[in-house]
């Protein structure tokens, strides 16, 4: 029995020395010392030796199981310390390591240039408001001098919920003149951007969804004179001090006198192309002074006051301030064409 001891013993040590992981020394140690173990299985026999041979055999067996338990305990530590190397060396971060570049998104060209008008309007003393897409037909015609039976309140020019409600997805931002004249006090100069909707077929300058500034001012003394200095202002910080505009008589039902103003095409210079449809000119937005009957209508004494009002088209103004040929490139997302920007 002295001879499985150490038989054991040594068998025991050279394989806990040679395990390679902490599964391996564990399958090691229930080998050699679980309850179904081989050196348990010697002591089991213990009771077959002479009273004279039990000490000697019973002290050997526990010095062998203390010299496995202890070799057992000296190569987990060596094997613990050897993983936690790994981990180090496999998780080691070289901070000195440029990080990898974030690719960073841009602004929409039509958003920087609303944040271009933006700036411009606030330095002429201007708000900026923004409210509703979902207009009442009242506010979008009737309180803008567009009574019943108007040709713009056919049921073509726009998109209606439902044929009877009245409610409707705004065909203009003028509406905001109206909601500014009811809740805000006089003096008034305001813009507002915004989405609008109108049933046009899509071209290179149309689309039935887009983008509007409306622009207000009301106080005394307002002449069509402030409005032109204002809007050629506005123009000629937006693309230049040379542009080139002109204003043409129009007609709106909100405003007397109307006008239609237009910029040189950015594309041509006035000589004609596929751009401008051969006119040499782009229109950018309608203006003119607000009618009586809609100050009236607001509760405001036209005898005293009196006012301008316009509306941009947003997109057109990116047209000319990238010399962008076609605003369908504004909404198909192309990235191609967006990172230019």
């Amino acid at each position: 029995m002295k001879q499985q001891l150490e038989a054991i013993r040594a068998a025991a040590i050279a394989a806990m020395e040679g395990a390679s992981n902490a599964e391996d020394l564990e399958a090691l140690r229930v080998q050699y010392l679980g309850k179904k173990g081989e050196l348990t299985a010697v002591l089991k026999q213990m009771g077959k030796l002479s009273a004279e041979e039990r000490p000697v055999i019973g002290q050997l067996a526990n010095e062998v199981r203390a010299k496995l338990e202890a070799a057992i305990e000296s190569r987990a530590s060596e094997l613990a310390s050897k993983a936690m190397a790994m981990r180090l060396m496999s998780e080691t971060v070289d901070v000195t390591i440029p990080g990898a570049a974030q690719k960073l998104g841009k602004q929409h060209p039509m958003y920087q240039v609303l944040d271009e008008i933006k700036n411009i309007f606030i330095g002429l003393g201007f708000e900026v408001i923004e409210d509703r897409e979902v207009e009442l037909a009242e506010y979008n015609f009737t309180k803008l001098n567009v009574e019943e039976g108007h040709p713009a309140r056919e049921w073509s020019d726009t998109f209606y919920f439902t044929e009877d409600s009245g409610i409707l997805l705004r065909t203009q931002t003028s509406p905001m003149q109206i909601h500014a004249m009811e809740s805000r006090p006089l003096p008034i100069r305001m813009i507002a951007p915004g989405r609008v909707y109108r049933k046009d077929e899509v071209d290179a300058t149309h689309s039935p969804m887009f983008h509007q500034i409306e622009g207000m001012a009301i106080d005394k003394g307002i002449t069509m004179a402030d409005l032109k200095g204002t809007l050629n202002t506005v123009v000629r910080s937006l693309y230049g001090e040379d542009t080139v505009t002109r204003f043409r008589p129009h007609h709106f039902p909100f405003t007397e006198p109307s006008c239609e103003m237009d910029i040189q095409c950015y594309k041509c210079h006035g000589a004609g192309c596929p751009t401008c449809k051969g006119e040499g000119w782009i229109e950018v937005l309608g203006a003119g002074m607000i009618h009586p009957k809609v100050l009236e209508g607001c509760g405001i004494d036209s005898s005293v006051y009196s006012g301008w009002a316009f509306g941009f088209g947003l997109e057109r103004l990116a047209l000319g301030q990238y010399k962008i040929s076609d605003l369908r490139l504004i909404f198909e997302n192309d990235v191609r064409f967006l990172e230019q920007f």
